[in-house]
């Protein structure tokens, strides 16, 4: 059973940056599969962030979040790293890990992940 665990939410300024981590364990080293974060803000729709697969390092981001946000996986522990950049006000949600099968082409497809954490906060004030 793999088990997604997040952490390294929190509150910042306008501008300023948070590290979020999802250790993922189960899975061993030779296991081929892709973590991705999504968020859900009050109100709205679950969305993918960004996502990456361990064995091609192939990622994939939302349009709101490229040259911001940058994920980074760690295949050895195997845990997935989101550095959060020039946060804005509009980032603020409840942000989710999610686990799944290795694909080529890394998506936002919920279907896709078979694993979710159980979500970790970020609020961003102006």
């Amino acid at each position: 059973q793999v088990k997604p665990v997040e952490a390294g939410g929190g509150s910042v300024q306008a501008g300023g940056s948070l590290r979020l981590s999802c250790a993922a364990s189960g899975y061993t080293f030779s296991d081929y599969y892709c973590m991705a974060w999504f968020r859900q803000a009050p109100g709205k729709q679950r969305e993918g962030v960004a996502t990456v697969c361990s064995r091609t390092g192939n990622t994939n981001y939302a349009d709101s979040v490229k040259g911001r946000f940058t994920i980074t996986p760690d295949n050895a522990k195997p845990t997935a790293y989101l550095q959060m950049n020039s946060l804005k006000p509009e980032d603020t949600a409840m942000y989710y890990c999610a686990t799944g099968p290795g694909t080529w082409h890394p998506t936002f497809n919920e279907y896709e992940y078979n694993y979710w954490g159980q979500g970790t906060q970020v609020t961003v004030s102006s």
